[in-house]
């Protein structure tokens, strides 16, 4: 878990925003955000595509045979799952287009193509967005879960992420939630505490339509 106190001054900005990112906050309470930041950039992108589209008990189940399939104690290495089969790969629970997305992973670490975190923490967002979606597989979003949750990167809106606009949406009891780009150019007022707001925006309250209601 986040320690305590560690996202005070991200709360305080949102607060001040306006009306309905205060009430927002106040009925969250403390933000939780709990980055991975052991983890290198490699075994969190390994670990995105397990869980894709999966509930956490179902991804937990392929990193387990996975890591028995490929008889290591930790996660496994890069090399260990680029010479790991197709076959293999298929028994840990992975789809057949996600085995080919976690050998080409595999591959990038090996090549310097996903840098290692000491790399990666020299690189901007946007590089390292445009560098690792290169791989086949890996879209924006996985890489911007990246940013947030294995580099701790605070400033990070996944305008994309269909929980996020809709978040948006229910705050300010709009029709429709705004589409990504609208949501940029919202969320450029929200800089630079991007990533607590849109850790806020997934917890928006979506019964209500409202949290002034």
């Amino acid at each position: 878990m986040s320690e305590p106190g560690r996202y005070i001054r991200a709360e305080a900005f949102l607060s001040d925003l306006d009306a309905d990112w205060a009430r927002l906050v106040a009925l969250v309470g403390p933000c939780r955000h709990d980055p991975k930041a052991a983890r290198e950039p490699y075994e969190a992108l390994v670990r995105a595509i397990a869980y894709q589209q999966l509930t956490a008990k179902a991804g937990d189940a392929i990193i387990g045979k996975l890591k028995r399939q490929l008889a290591v104690d930790d996660f496994p290495s890069a090399a260990d799952i680029a010479t790991a089969s197709f076959e293999v790969l298929r028994a840990c629970g992975f789809s057949a287009t996600k085995v080919a997305t976690v050998k080409a992973i595999a591959e990038g670490a090996l090549t310097g193509l996903v840098p290692p975190r000491a790399v990666a923490a020299t690189m901007s967002d946007e590089e390292l967005i445009e560098r690792i979606s290169a791989i086949k597989g890996i879209g924006r979003w996985t890489v911007e879960m990246l940013l947030m949750y294995t580099l701790e990167r605070e400033d990070v809106l996944p305008a994309d992420d269909f929980g996020v606009r809709e978040g948006y949406r229910a705050l300010k009891a709009l029709a429709a939630p705004p589409t990504p780009r609208q949501l940029r150019e919202l969320g450029a007022a929200w800089s630079p505490h991007r990533t607590v707001a849109s850790w806020y925006l997934w917890r928006m309250p979506r019964e209500r339509g409202n949290v002034l209601a």
